[in-house]
């Protein structure tokens, strides 16, 4: 049985790696105030950022789709990890040794098979990086040379050789401790008559790395006539490499992407190498497929979607690229940025631009050109005859539908004024109102408006036009505080976060949470019956079960850690972790600000307390005993003379 990872180990490397600095592998984080950061979400596809990451606290929280926790719990998710997988892989970037128990420590059965797999890659990937200098690779040596790539620009990028035997990899890895299994799992070998045997044998090879920096794949190109294989050859689909998910060079590329709001996508791994040596470090490339709505997730996570983000695609000027043109329109409505098109003189590659006309070329060729829209439609018109009345109606026919697709509908009335200019229709309304005629009629044939795929700007978002400006938005369903209801397993009235009470509550749980030393003792004596709200009740519950808020005053990190360890399910765990990130709504956070929220909530309790006594005493009438009727007198009189001072002497009457 596999041991398990020692509790103190796993808090260590729980602290030594900062949330911030693994989510920013993945995507753009920019101030949010107060100390947090904020970015578009990797689980759910959104416009606006609700990802909220608090690296003081080692939390973060999605307001729109409601995912949360540490960093361990954000590396599991967004990379399908195990918990010891994930540990394992933080506390090797941590440089943490973990120690195991039940049974001691036995790699080659403990770890997971996902990070067997990396560790194989990782291991290939030197392995061929060393073969690159041997004899036997003189070949590969030469083609990069013949394309302007010396022994530095190999040694960048990791390009390396796989030998041409049948089994160099294959022997090694074994003599690594890699079972037979693992092998053929991870595509570096495939089965042959008396056992399994190299995948990639007489190539060049660059290894694929995902956006965290990790080898997960290679790609292979072919060096011999004798090989009968196809030019390049591509990692299989396996546990850990989906090509329609990796974008070659994006490891070496997404701080300038995200710093300059800027990608340029390319064809080729020589392409790739080419743009970055002549100084455009923002390229990236597929691997083997074709640009898809996958890649465009990770871009718009690097590019946060903001208003002046450019995508530049660069394609061969032949039928092939002018076809690969056109479908990378089709997805053009998933991104916010624009989008555009650059083709060299005499249809060359960017890395046939730089060994012709040098580095200044190539950049030049990915300053923004022609949007990739008018491209799109030009390329569509120009199968049409425009001299003749004819032939501009019969191209407006064909190009009036991919203009309607536009949904914003600023953006598709100056295109469509664009597309009269290209027809050279002189009556612009007539094309203008033709494409509203094609959009309406495409909304009314699909009863509520046209097919739009999952992530564009068609596609439905429930929070798409609702405010955030650090907090949930108002009226999001689902479960957990942001929705119309508590949440699963919460029973009680909905959570209404336009109500006084509420607001106020969730203000207090979040001073409790985040800044303990401004409530804290007087907190501690609240009651789960001061909060209304059956999420914050639950809260109240957990703070208390995990000590208090005075056990915040020593270590927040652990402290949070053992509040939301005292959750009672993942609803109420979402929302310690919601209300341990989210900004507060006061300008300035201080004792006079948190005194406000106790005496508030502690108000609201005492007058709740008062009606109930009142209606008591109205139901006994003159009829009760004397001295229950004098009991619940004086407690009426107790609780109007607290409440009185309350308003009187605020925070100084807790």
């Amino acid at each position: 049985m596999a041991g398990r990872i020692n509790d103190d180990d796993v808090k260590a490397v729980r602290d030594a790696v900062p949330i911030d600095a693994v989510v920013s592998e993945y995507l753009q984080l920019r101030s949010a105030g107060g100390g947090n950061l904020k970015g578009l979400c990797p689980f759910h596809d959104e416009k606006s950022p609700s990802f909220q990451v608090s690296p003081s606290k080692g939390l973060f929280h999605c307001f729109g789709c409601q995912e949360g926790g540490d960093t361990i719990a954000f590396v599991m998710k967004i990379d399908h990890l195990s918990f010891s997988e994930t540990v394992e892989r933080l506390a090797a970037q941590a440089g943490i040794t973990l120690r195991y128990e039940e049974g001691g420590y036995n790699p080659a059965s403990q770890r997971g098979e996902r990070t067997r797999l990396v560790e194989a890659h990782r291991i290939a990937a030197r392995f061929y990086a060393e073969q690159l200098g041997g004899a036997e690779a003189e070949t590969g040596r030469a083609f990069l040379a013949e394309r302007g790539f010396d022994q530095a620009a190999a040694e960048h990028f990791g390009v390396g050789y796989s030998p041409a035997g049948w089994d160099h990899l294959t022997r090694y890895l074994r003599g690594q401790g890699f079972t037979d299994k693992e092998l053929l799992l991870s595509g570096l070998s495939q089965d042959g008559r008396r056992g399994p045997i190299d995948r990639f044998r007489g190539r060049l090879m660059w290894p694929i790395r995902d956006i965290s920096g990790e080898v997960v794949g290679f790609g292979a190109r072919k060096l011999r006539e004798d090989d009968n294989g196809p030019k390049y050859l591509n990692t299989p689909e396996t546990a850990i490499y989906k090509k329609s998910q990796v974008l070659y060079g994006v490891d070496l590329a997404k701080k300038e992407i995200a710093k300059s709001s800027r990608a340029v996508v390319v064809e080729g791994y020589t392409d790739v190498m080419a743009c970055h040596l002549a100084g455009v470090t923002t390229a990236i490339a597929t691997c083997g497929t074709a640009f898809g709505g996958d890649h465009i997730k990770i871009l718009r996570r690097l590019l946060m979607d903001n208003g002046s983000a450019r995508v530049i695609f660069t394609f061969d000027g032949d039928a092939a690229g002018q076809k690969a043109a056109l479908r990378a329109f089709e997805d053009d409505q998933k991104f916010a940025a624009e989008t555009y098109i650059a083709i060299a003189p005499d249809n060359m590659d960017p890395c046939e631009l730089r060994l012709a006309k040098g580095d200044e070329a190539v950049q030049d060729l990915v300053e923004p050109r022609t949007p990739l829209f008018e491209f799109a439609i030009r390329q569509i018109v120009s199968r049409y005859d425009l001299e003749t009345p004819a032939g501009r109606a019969a191209a407006l026919d064909e190009a009036a539908p991919i203009v309607a697709r536009i949904k914003n509908g600023a953006s598709q009335h100056e295109v469509a004024v664009q597309l009269a200019g290209i027809l050279g229709i002189l009556d612009t309304q007539f094309v203008v109102k033709r494409v509203a005629q094609v959009a309406r009629w495409a909304r009314d044939r699909g009863g509520k408006g046209p097919a739009a795929p999952p992530g564009s700007r068609a596609a439905g978002r429930p929070y798409e036009n609702q405010s955030y400006e650090g907090g949930p938005r108002q009226g999001a369903g689902g479960p957990g505080p942001s929705g119309s209801g508590p949440g699963p397993g919460l029973s009680g009235p909905a959570l209404n976060l336009r109500s006084p009470a509420h607001r106020t509550e969730r203000e207090l749980l979040k001073l409790a949470l985040q800044r303990p030393e401004l409530v804290s003792p007087a907190f501690d004596a609240y009651g789960e019956d001061e909060f209304t709200a059956p999420p914050y009740a639950a809260v109240r519950r957990a703070i208390a079960e995990a000590g208090g808020a005075e056990q915040g005053l020593r270590s927040a990190p652990e402290y949070l850690a053992r509040v939301r360890e005292a959750a009672p399910n993942d609803s109420v765990r979402a929302m310690v972790t919601e209300l341990a990130v989210e900004v507060f709504h006061g300008k300035t956070i201080d004792e006079t600000y948190a005194g406000e929220q106790l005496v508030q909530v502690r108000l609201r309790a005492v007058d709740r307390r008062v009606r109930d006594v009142t209606g008591t005493l109205t139901r006994l009438g003159t009829h009760a005993a004397p001295d229950h009727l004098a009991a619940v007198q004086n407690e009426l009189w107790v609780l109007q003379q607290y409440g009185q001072s309350l308003r009187n002497r605020g925070a100084d009457a807790l």
